[in-house]
């Protein structure tokens, strides 16, 4: 149940990561984000529901909760027009509990492959938290282009082999995922290099002045 969320995931993150690059409206992006967004909160509703209290159970399905209440944000925002600061704010917490996933997919899970998943969407929803809580602009197109680049790398690409059943995990994989990542975040940055240089004098132009 989980790997469908999954698959979804990345089509969702695909979808926003078009929207921010102005590909796509903010109320067409809306509807997947509800779509996804109830997804990710009845599935691990229903997987702790059945989980006869079994820890290991439970946290897998808990960290779910913080992409579909994302969603969910990201789809109220776009349908009434309101500010994104408190989704900013909610993306930092989000950024912080997945650098404990992260870790504990390492150390306590076993799983090195989404222990690098994990930090590579705590560092996509810190840059959420940049632009959105604390208004940098200037990062909206390298977000973008880093929400498209990872949307299939940490979401379909593993749901496929989770479904298909041919999902494997060690060192070598996890090492993979980080390289492509950071490439990622490196083409990310060049490509949405331009609209940062122009931001700053866009930014000058529009501060009063007072001799």
């Amino acid at each position: 149940m989980a790997s469908v969320g999954l698959l979804y995931v990345g089509a969702v993150l695909f979808i926003n990561g078009l929207m921010l690059l102005g590909k796509i409206p903010g109320k067409s992006a809306a509807v997947l984000n509800f779509f996804v967004g109830t997804m990710q909160v009845v599935f691990p509703t229903m997987i702790i529901m059945q989980a006869n209290n079994d820890p290991a159970v439970i946290f897998g399905a808990a960290g779910l909760y913080l992409f579909g209440f994302t969603y969910l944000y990201v789809g109220i925002l776009q349908v009434t027009g309101w500010s994104g600061e408190g989704l900013g704010w909610f993306s930092l917490f989000v950024s912080a509990c997945a650098v404990v996933i992260g870790a504990l997919q390492f150390t306590l899970i076993g799983d090195p492959v989404f222990g690098v998943i994990w930090f590579v969407w705590a560092a996509l929803w810190f840059m959420f938290f940049l632009l959105l809580g604390l208004g940098r602009d200037s990062i909206t197109m390298m977000t973008g282009w880093f929400t498209v680049f990872i949307s299939h790398l940490t979401g379909t690409i593993p749901a496929f082999f989770l479904l298909l059943g041919r999902y494997e995990t060690n060192a070598g994989y996890a090492a993979a995922v980080a390289v492509l990542a950071i490439l990622g975040l490196v083409a990310s940055y060049i490509l949405g290099r331009g609209a940062m240089h122009r931001s700053v004098p866009e930014r000058v132009d529009s501060t009063p002045r007072t001799a």
